[in-house]
């Protein structure tokens, strides 16, 4: 939102696009935070450890497992939000060169 007051419309493949990239966006960081709470308190609660090894581990996955769903979210939104990082022809840096 400009300034100015103006806000240019989106076309239906832009919006079709964000659709798509917070889609994938929600979908990878669940999938992140499932492996992380997997991989901390997986053992905690597959094997037979002490009392307080089993605590800790089950609460620090459920303190991790929606710190990491969120970095993941918003990083994949804000790289969508910076285009693309590569020049479009591979092995060019710039239109002069």
């Amino acid at each position: 939102m400009g300034g100015d007051g103006y806000q240019a419309r989106r076309t239906q493949a832009e919006r079709d696009a964000i659709t798509v990239e917070i889609g994938y966006a929600l979908c990878s960081a669940a999938f992140v935070a499932v492996v992380t709470f997997g991989a901390l308190a997986g053992p905690a609660l597959l094997l037979e450890l002490p009392h307080p090894v089993e605590t800790f581990l089950t609460r620090a996955g459920l303190v991790l497992a929606p710190v990491v769903f969120v970095v993941r979210a918003v990083g994949v939104l804000v790289a969508f939000r910076q285009g693309p990082a590569q020049p479009s022809q591979p092995g060019r840096t710039s239109p002069d060169s």
